[in-house]
């Protein structure tokens, strides 16, 4: 691997590592931060449109690129949800393990991954390691009551967002796009799903686009951008490869939730951040057992 390809495939690990931090930091409710999030993605990826020599697709690919986008708003909706309860330092964790989870299941039953009984046995040893590592990432220490509340109602809340995730992921393959031709047209579907959030919270009386906070949140959208144009770039054949490609851009896991400790003060005790930390590692390597065995 060169320094090249691997500095790219490092992008996520900066872009997804920081965007649930920052976008904390900046602040206001789930709508002001989708609104802002999507927008700054729909800036991002129309520079790159304009800088770069990819056309914006037509018919059947324009709507399964729409439909992405579309999937991950819906999707992230439920992750900002379940910031305010448990905190980003936790919730990525539970995230990133279902989205591994859907993406390998659907993997399994649709796209015929896994052939072989080893296969399965080894790829579906390495889901239940997934999930430990999950587990381990959201133990307490003291068991705290509100705590178990909050994390069941949270869990709930990224089990439904997971079927955002799982059609923005599981769309562009209904199409013969590259992913950097797919990018701009995700981001207008990303938008579209924001706004409609935006236009629905209006009617309690709250207009999120008139608040700073909203746009604020550009910048957050700038992190995710940017990581998910480097994930599609360093995923090419001729950068990283899907496979590398995918495991280096997991360990963006690792960044987001420790930056959430330490930055945000959501704060873990020694004991807890040993079998968080712990749990992360199982998560990633697992991650890299159900790439590898395809």
């Amino acid at each position: 691997m060169d320094v090249t390809a691997l500095l790219i495939g490092l992008g996520p690990l900066l872009g997804w590592g920081l965007f649930p931090t920052v976008a904390s930091l900046i602040g206001g409710r789930p709508v002001n931060q989708i609104i802002g999030a999507t927008v700054g993605t729909l800036i991002f990826s129309a520079v790159f449109l304009l800088l770069s020599p990819t056309s914006f697709p037509t018919g059947w690919n324009l709507f399964f690129s729409l439909i992405s986008g579309a999937g991950w708003s819906f999707g992230q909706i439920y992750t900002f949800k379940a910031f305010s309860l448990i905190g980003s330092s936790r919730t990525m964790p539970i995230t990133t393990a279902f989205q591994l989870l859907g993406a390998s299941l659907w993997g399994v039953f649709a796209l015929g991954d896994w052939p072989t009984l080893t296969n399965k046995i080894i790829g579906f040893s390495a889901l239940i390691v997934i999930i430990v590592g999950a587990y381990m990432t959201v133990w307490s220490e003291h068991g705290e009551a509100k705590n178990s509340k909050n994390l069941r109602k949270a869990v709930l809340l990224l089990l439904i967002g997971e079927i955002g995730y799982w059609a923005y992921s599981a769309a562009p393959q209904a199409t013969d796009l590259s992913g950097t031709t797919a990018f701009f047209p995700q981001a207008i579907g990303m938008v579209i799903v924001a706004v409609i959030f935006g236009l629905m919270t209006m009617k309690q009386g709250i207009n999120p686009f008139a608040e700073k906070v909203s746009w604020l949140q550009i910048i957050s959208g700038f992190f995710f951008a940017f990581a998910a144009l480097t994930y599609l770039i360093s995923a090419q054949p001729n950068m990283n490869g899907l496979a590398t490609g995918f495991i280096l851009s997991q360990t963006s896991v690792v960044l987001a939730t420790l930056t959430g400790i330490f930055f945000l003060n959501q704060r873990k005790t020694p004991k807890e951040l040993l079998v968080t930390i712990i749990g992360l590692v199982l998560i990633i390597g697992a991650a890299a057992v159900t790439v590898f065995i395809r």
